[in-house]
Order: structure tokens, then sequence, then C-alpha cells
């Protein structure tokens, strides 16, 4: 568990219940890696190494998805 809150330490600020809090922290994941994600994109098409950015990108979808499920998770009780 304290490896998880070290990865994705902002679920883990979600009050079980709240809303708001939960609301706020799905938008910072969603808005953070859609801007990322578009910067990723424009990079991966630099011919050297636009493969490296290609896999940051991907590694950057795995990480707001395991963000968001852990919100939800938070958010429900599931998780402390």
């Amino acid at each position: 568990m304290d490896f998880l809150k070290n990865l994705w330490p902002t679920p883990f600020k979600i009050k079980r219940g709240n809303l708001v809090s939960f609301i706020v922290q799905l938008i910072i994941f969603l808005v953070v890696c859609a801007v990322a994600g578009v910067l990723l994109g424009w990079l991966k098409n630099i011919a050297v190494i636009g493969f490296v950015f290609a896999i940051l990108g991907s590694l950057m979808g795995i990480y707001s998805i395991i963000g968001i499920v852990l919100c939800v998770l938070v958010f429900l009780g599931i998780m402390r």
C-alpha cells in the first residue's frame, strides 16, 4: 500500500464520500495527462528519438488510468 501511496499520492488525499475533492482530483488527472499526452504526441513525430516519446506517452496513459481507478476506489471507501 505504501508503494501505491508513493507513486500516486493525490488519490489518497480524497476523503470518503467527499464529491468535491473527488471531482477536483479527477480533473487534475484528466487535464494534466491530456496536456502531457498532446505534447508527447507532437514530440513523437521526431524521427530519431520519437520512439522514446511514444513510450512515454503510453506510460502517461497507463499512469492516468491507474490514478483515476485509485480515485474511484478511495472515494467509494474500498481503499484507504
